[in-house]
């Protein structure tokens, strides 16, 4: 007997910690610092927004709890993808 296989391959993307400065994402075999600094959308969200965490491509991440989009590229190379949006407060 043959078990077919269920849903799509997806990549894995975890938030494995949080600090002051910012938090760490492991990225299938990778991790990486998004700083508050560079992202500032993040500095004051609830610990559990920044937690749930999607990847709907490979190159795309998504909060759907704070409504925020962001290209791999920019955590990897923030200085190519200036700052074009403020956070209000």
């Amino acid at each position: 007997m043959k078990s077919e296989k269920l849903g799509k391959n997806t990549s894995t993307v975890e938030v494995t910690n949080i600090s002051l400065h910012g938090f760490w994402l492991l990225l299938d075999e990778r991790e990486l610092f998004v700083p508050f600094a560079d992202f500032p959308w993040f500095s004051n969200a609830p610990v559990s927004a920044i937690l749930q965490i999607e990847r709907p491509h490979a190159d795309h991440l998504y909060w759907p709890d704070l409504d925020i989009d962001l290209a791999v590229q920019s955590i990897e190379h923030p200085d190519r993808f200036p700052l074009v949006a403020k956070v209000e407060g």
